[in-house]
């Protein structure tokens, strides 16, 4: 069946459908991941978008219910050079569960092309289309889609109401994690730790977290842009200085703002599981997974900051293009990394970054004895 897929700057692409039959409009990005498709296509971040894989061949070892990091699919469609229908040791091929959910794809385009464009030109908005609507309706959609910059979607994408989780070895501490969108093997890992975790919705107030009396709080990932959420920076702001806090990509970009700081979009993300970072304080280069096109935004030379809440330093800098990926204040409990050091499905350089969290809650909770 042919399927198209459309630019707003109306080039059309032909190919072939993949997955489900229908029309979806979004954001169009890309992913250099060469494994956990699975993983990307259901990580809430990617809500609003439509993913181009730039592996060329896509769906070889199947889908696992395990390895899910959401209880769906949250890209709007899938884009892929070679897309594959493999199903070994009992799996559900990555195509028909594509189609279950209702997730539109395509396949057969020359994605090394189109990579290319949206790096050198930026990300643009996008239909993919397999029912036979009309180029004109579809460029039509497309400019009736909102630009990511300005979008608040952490709601679409939140738990609704709280959730309790025991930990999963010897109870250690007590995690908040505040849902803007988090990864379910950041939670896995948290819990893995020792522990107990918390999970309240995106737009719950500083009240209602230190009510809980967490030991400490984490700022989930998510879609969107965090400029879109000044409700939820006001109440990051009421706990800085009250409770521990560690904020993870857009939980990075929000602390950010918390402490004055500002955010912009990038030109076209970055997304994938092969950005080297390097840790300031080692000079170690870390290689991490990302998927984010918003960034944090610090004066020209970076180093030592002044912020609403007193001296902060960069701890991390992407050395691709430089921009921010980590943040610390220096004389209150309160870091963040841009990058995902779950790194669900790998690599695992940063892994240690969740497990250092929980060991200072503990060590800071023997202290207080």
């Amino acid at each position: 069946m042919t399927a198209l897929l459309v630019l707003e700057d109306g080039t059309v692409l032909e190919g072939e459908a993949y997955g489900a039959t229908g029309t979806a409009v979004g954001e169009l990005v890309f992913i250099t991941s060469m494994t956990g498709y699975q993983e990307i296509v259901t990580d809430p971040s990617f809500a609003g978008q439509m993913i181009t894989f730039t592996q060329p061949m896509i769906g070889n070892y199947g889908v696992e219910v395990d390895a899910s990091e959401s209880d769906r699919p949250q890209a709007r469609a899938v884009i892929v050079r070679e897309g594959r229908n493999a199903a070994p040791a009992g799996r559900v091929g990555f195509s028909d569960w594509l189609a279950g959910h209702g997730v539109i794809g395509i396949q057969g385009l020359d994605t090394r092309m189109l990579t290319r464009r949206l790096r050198d030109g930026g990300t643009v908005r996008a239909a993919v289309c397999s029912d036979g609507t009309p180029v004109p309706q579809l460029l039509a959609l497309i400019g009736g889609e909102p630009e990511m910059a300005g979008q608040a979607l952490a709601g679409e994408v939140s738990c609704l109401r709280a959730e309790q989780l025991p930990a999963l070895a010897p109870e250690r501490a007590h995690v908040l994690v505040l849902d803007y969108g988090v990864k379910g093997s950041i939670v896995r890992i948290l819990r893995e730790q020792g522990a107990r975790v918390t999970l309240l919705p995106w737009d719950a107030t500083a009240e209602q977290v230190l009510e809980l009396r967490p030991d400490g709080v984490l700022l989930g990932n998510g879609p969107g842009d965090p400029a879109a959420l000044p409700g939820c920076v006001s109440e990051v702001r009421e706990l800085v200085g009250q409770v521990p806090v560690f904020g993870i990509c857009l939980g990075h970009q929000l602390l950010g703002r918390a402490l004055g700081l500002e955010t912009f979009k990038l030109r076209f993300g970055h997304r994938g599981a092969n950005h080297p970072v390097l840790d300031v304080d080692t000079g170690r280069v870390l290689v991490t997974a990302q998927n984010h096109g918003f960034a944090v935004r610090v004066p020209d030379g970076g180093g030592d900051l002044e912020t609403d809440f007193g001296p902060a330093r960069v701890t991390h800098v992407s050395l691709y293009d430089g921009t921010v990926e980590g943040l610390a204040l220096r004389e209150l409990p309160a870091w963040s990394m841009q990058f995902h050091p779950e790194a669900s499905p790998g690599p695992h350089d940063a892994r240690e970054a969740l497990e250092r969290f929980v060991g200072t809650l503990t060590e800071a909770t023997v202290a207080q004895a």
